[in-house]
């Protein structure tokens, strides 16, 4: 049995150029390594504040590569259009919020979200896959589903960071929500906060077809480089999925 696909971010890549500006390290090369090392996806999350990837820098992923490309955006008109220009093969609609330098959780879809059905109508007519970010709550992926997306990430974040004895009940509500996400019809991906130590149980969940790993990857590869990173991760999701 296979594991789960591995899409790298490679968003903190260029938060280390962005520290001290100019061109190094490239955030592109970055890409193209993760995928000659046995990554199959790559990631990119454009904020409306741009503290990593920049414009340029998704160009260039766009115009270079030839592997899948997940764009990691707000439900807006800026980024919509962006995407419209750009077509990377799926949007991943998250929550943004410009004090927070990272995606703290799912999108609310029981709340009225402003431009997110016409967001996801003008994505769908450009022929880009849709995905949303979500909590592991089954409301959540009925209303995913009932706007028109084909696939969800799960919000790994409050697993992946749970106190030891409160991980198991989180990793239950991944488990179902998995299962559930499935019968609805929907591809299941998950990601958030996942690292060397908590990656195992996730990539286990059969259910779940790609995991996306950002920052524990790139941190790693500051002592075993991005090839040794890739390795190590999609070893830890084969073994975890094979022995399930």
């Amino acid at each position: 049995m296979s594991g789960p696909l591995l899409s790298v971010s490679v968003d903190h890549v260029a938060t280390l150029r962005n520290a001290r500006g100019g061109k190094v390290p490239c955030p592109v090369a970055a890409a193209k390594l993760a995928l000659a090392s046995g990554a199959d996806a790559i990631t990119v999350h454009l904020r409306a504040n741009r503290p990593y990837i920049h414009i340029a820098d998704l160009n260039r992923i766009v115009e270079t590569m030839r592997a899948p490309l997940t764009l990691e955006m707000a439900a807006t008109e800026e980024m919509v259009s962006i995407a419209e220009r750009v077509l990377p093969n799926t949007c991943c609609l998250v929550p943004e919020k410009r004090r927070e330098p990272k995606t703290e959780s799912g999108l609310d879809l029981l709340a009225p979200v402003d431009f997110l059905p016409a967001a996801i109508d003008r994505l769908a007519a450009a022929g880009i896959r849709i995905s949303i970010s979500v909590e592991p709550e089954i409301a959540q992926l009925a209303a995913a589903r009932s706007l028109g997306a084909s696939c969800i990430q799960l919000h790994t974040g409050p697993y992946a960071n749970a106190r030891t004895d409160d991980r198991p009940s989180h990793l239950a509500k991944l488990k179902l929500a998995a299962r559930a996400a499935v019968d609805l019809g929907l591809t299941c991906n998950a990601g958030h906060s996942l690292n060397y130590q908590n990656v195992t149980e996730i990539a286990a969940i059969p259910e779940i077809a790609e995991l996306s790993i950002g920052h524990a990857l790139i941190a790693q590869s500051v002592f075993e480089g991005i090839s040794g990173a890739v390795d190590r991760f999609k070893t830890l999701m084969l073994l975890a999925r094979s022995s399930a």
